[in-house]
């Protein structure tokens, strides 16, 4: 997989950074907190499929594979 949720942070930190520029005019401000805004509602939504996969993963750890066709969305790696 190319992007792991520690890349996410990395966004997110780099979008903070850009936000505390304070040589930033009023203009790129307003920019600037509308490209976080859009961000975090990505970011959300990444670590939201992420947290159901957690979820999945659980299932499987605390009920064994009787559940695991029901959960096509982690794949072969229920089975390592």
């Amino acid at each position: 997989m190319k992007n792991k949720l520690t890349d996410l942070n990395d966004h997110l930190f780099a979008q903070i950074e850009r936000l505390s520029d304070e040589d930033l005019t009023a203009e790129q401000i307003e920019i600037e907190s509308k490209r976080a805004d859009a961000i975090v509602d990505v970011a959300d939504k990444i670590i939201g499929g992420a947290a159901l996969q957690l979820k999945a993963v659980k299932i499987l750890a605390d009920h064994g594979d009787r559940f695991k066709p029901q959960l096509t969305m982690i794949g072969n790696q229920a089975a390592s």
